[in-house]
């Protein structure tokens, strides 16, 4: 039986895509910046470096959950408020004599529960995700600026904010807890992404919900845990920009909802489910933070950042077109 050569290319570009796509791409970013040769004495530094790590990790922890959320085909717009409103429950907790780690668990809490009564309303009333995290991301920053009665949040020093403060700033180690964690937490989910049942299920719903459920997948059920695990990375998230700032600030991650799912979808995963991986969307993050430093350190301003980033995300979205249309 013959062979059809054009179907066998297809198939190797897009595993070839899959597989290299983002990392071909962080290191297209860093050839492009180190094209300067006033930005090359300052660019390739650990320094430098350690400052890229450090403003990654908040958008690639909340990345970790959005990761699940995509690639079972939903989405969540609540995502940016949710990690100002942790910020600001964990500033709170603090100002009120709560221990550090107290604070640290309950905050992360607050975010799975948050997360767990949008996965109640999307599988429960089937509603469109869109619509519900988008109803959430005005409820969750209202309650932050209610909760920090519009203003920021200033506990005194405590243990909580030495997890992201940088030591050494000139040296690329040591690298903040922050940076750890982040990394420690991606390795956790490729596991459980790649060997678990439930990593499984959560690429079943995505590919075609109807079909997990006719195989037996609970898919409610599943779809509610997604969203909970998410919020728990979202409420972490938030912590880690309370220690970033030292203070709650209900203002603060406007439009990092944004950002997160760039990282996702710029590390491979497609908004229409079913595909995606832990890896891509750290080096995803990695790609942004990249951007961001380039063009702060080339002295662009933000509105040429965000157009950068902008036309970034219609690239990736454009390319995940394309492999679907070679595979199919």
């Amino acid at each position: 039986m013959a062979t059809d050569p054009h179907s066998k290319d297809s198939f190797n570009w897009k595993q070839f895509l899959n597989s290299f796509g983002p990392l071909l791409g962080l290191l297209l970013v860093i050839g492009l910046f180190s094209l300067s040769a006033e930005l090359r004495p300052t660019f390739f530094t650990g320094g430098n470096a350690k400052l890229i790590l450090t403003q990654t990790v908040i958008v690639a922890t909340g990345a970790l959950g959005m990761t699940l959320i995509i690639v079972s085909g939903g989405i969540d717009l609540s995502a940016g408020s949710l990690v100002a409103l942790s910020s600001v429950v964990a500033a709170t907790l603090l100002l009120h004599d709560w221990s550090p780690a107290s604070a640290l668990i309950l905050t992360v809490l607050a975010g799975g529960c948050i997360g767990a009564i949008n996965g109640t309303i999307i599988a429960g009333f089937r509603m469109v995700p869109f619509i519900v995290t988008l109803g959430m991301m005005g409820i969750a920053r209202g309650t932050a600026k209610w909760l920090a009665g519009n203003k920021t949040v200033n506990p005194e020093e405590n243990a909580l904010n030495g997890i992201m403060e940088p030591i050494a700033p000139q040296n690329l180690w040591p690298l903040p807890m922050g940076v750890w964690i982040t990394i420690a937490l991606a390795i956790v989910m490729i596991f459980v992404m790649k060997y678990s049942v439930f990593g499984r299920y959560v690429f079943a719903i995505g590919s075609n919900e109807d079909t997990a459920r006719l195989c037996g997948i609970r898919v409610r059920t599943n779809k509610i845990m997604i969203y909970t695990l998410a919020g728990l990375f979202f409420g972490l998230a938030g912590v880690m920009q309370y220690s970033r700032l030292t203070q709650g600030d209900p203002t603060v991650a406007i439009g990092l909802e944004l950002e997160i799912i760039a990282a996702v979808v710029i590390g491979g995963a497609s908004l229409s489910g079913g595909s995606g991986s832990i890896t891509g969307t750290m080096l995803g993050a990695l790609i942004m933070g990249v951007l961001k430093s380039g063009s702060s350190q080339m002295n662009w301003p933000t509105y040429m950042q965000e157009i950068i980033i902008g036309i970034v995300i219609i690239l990736a979205v454009g390319l995940d077109k394309w492999r679907q249309g070679k595979q199919s």
